[in-house]
């Protein structure tokens, strides 16, 4: 076993300055001694992260693959992790994620990704096999767990919430920058289970994802294209050996999975018919380009010799504020002045209710905590249950230090 790993955070962001302001104002709060920060970004982009003691690479193409590689490139850790431009790091992420590393068998790791509210689990980890077919992982809620790949099946974990060696990343040639959206992070699992690596799932490493909207998508992730979806299916199914008739097969039952996604947004309004068929041409058109286009193999990866930049030590602490929701604007401006200088900040604001709880990351760069004094905070609590204010209070507080579980 070996120390903790120097790390090169990357973030990529194109045309999400604000969510990529506040992802940086969540990464200045990492609890860990060596680590630095990469953003690769467009030019609104590279103005937000100049505020930040961060080093950047320009990049505005719409390709997040080759984006990766170039934060890849110019990465000086040991290991290389990854986080979306909007999703904010919980402070204890980093040295949760980059413990398993310590292990040399180690190959990879992945951490559990929260939803909107910041309790309950959008992705904590799975299998997916060479014709793109996702399976269940066992996984304990409260403990790291090791998996070794075998070819043809991968252990999945998300791009924005992961970890690599970089040294590996170089060598296999980093992201398929074919794929320019969407199974960037799966092909690169599937390479890495034919070499038979050992992935590490972290369910303590978590960041919370709010899914900005992007020129492919709107904030409620309803679709605006689906063209590079479709593109990146067959692409990976041929990259890992499916022949044209399990592609075609494949790309079939992918079709027939969005249509019937769409079927559903425009049962709930969100699209029309018109505009829900116009979208199955563009995946229909992907699946097509993306069978057809011609594919080279993945050289290495050169890397530059930049040196390591790491972040500023985090010396001012951490602070709790606790109020009733009438309290909200007060405490709130108090949250975000010791944010401001340098305080990890939690507020928890508790009504007289039995309202589900919601936990976020602000633009003002604190933690809120909202939701009745007698409601859910998890799955597994009751719909309601008394509780004093000061006891709710250290459960909560204790809870968002040692993690929510599958909630």
């Amino acid at each position: 076993m070996t120390a903790a790993p120097a790390v090169s955070v990357i973030v990529v962001s194109r045309r999400r300055p604000g969510p990529l302001r506040r992802c940086l104002l969540g990464l200045m709060q990492l609890d860990y001694p060596a680590c630095e920060v990469i953003v690769a970004a467009d030019p609104p982009g590279l103005a937000v992260a100049r505020g930040f003691p961060v080093r950047t690479v320009a990049f505005d193409l719409a390709n997040i693959s080759a984006a990766r590689n170039a934060g890849i490139c110019a990465a000086a850790g040991e290991v290389v992790a990854f986080i979306d431009d909007d999703a904010v790091p919980e402070p204890q992420w980093l040295c949760h994620l980059a413990r398993p590393f310590a292990d040399p068998l180690v190959a990879a790791a992945g951490g559990f990704v929260l939803g909107t509210n910041g309790i309950s689990l959008q992705w904590a980890g799975g299998t997916v096999d060479r014709l793109l077919v996702p399976g269940l992982l066992a996984l304990p809620d409260d403990a790291p767990s090791l998996h070794r790949a075998s070819p043809g099946k991968a252990i999945e974990i998300k791009g924005v919430n992961c970890a690599y060696r970089r040294s590996l990343l170089l060598g296999m040639g980093g992201f398929d920058p074919e794929l320019r959206y969407y199974l960037d992070e799966t092909e690169l699992n599937l390479r890495l289970a034919a070499l038979g690596a050992v992935t590490a799932i972290v369910p303590e490493a978590r960041v919370h994802h709010l899914k900005a909207p992007s020129d492919l998508r709107h904030g409620d992730r309803t679709p605006l294209d689906l063209a590079m979806i479709g593109a990146s299916t067959t692409i990976t199914l041929r990259r890992h050996g499916a022949t044209p008739a399990e592609v075609a097969h494949a790309g079939n039952q992918f079709a027939s999975e969005q249509e019937a996604r769409l079927a559903g947004l425009v049962a709930a309004r969100r699209l029309t018919r018109a505009e829900a068929d116009r979208l199955m041409a563009t995946l229909r058109s992907g699946l097509a380009e993306g069978a057809a286009r011609a594919l080279a193999a993945l050289a290495p990866l050169r890397p530059e010799t930049a040196a390591f930049m790491p972040l500023p030590a985090r010396t001012a602490g951490t602070v709790v504020l606790a109020g009733r929701p009438w309290q909200r604007a007060r405490l709130s401006r108090e949250a975000a002045r010791r944010a401001a200088a340098g305080q990890v900040v939690r507020l928890f604001l508790f009504g007289p209710t039995a309202l589900f709880h919601r936990r976020r990351f602000t633009d003002e760069g604190f933690w809120l905590h909202t939701g009745g004094l007698f409601g859910k905070s998890d799955r597994a609590d009751p719909w309601f249950r008394f509780w004093r204010f000061s006891a709710r209070l250290r459960r909560e507080s204790a809870r968002f230090s040692t993690g929510y579980g599958n909630s």
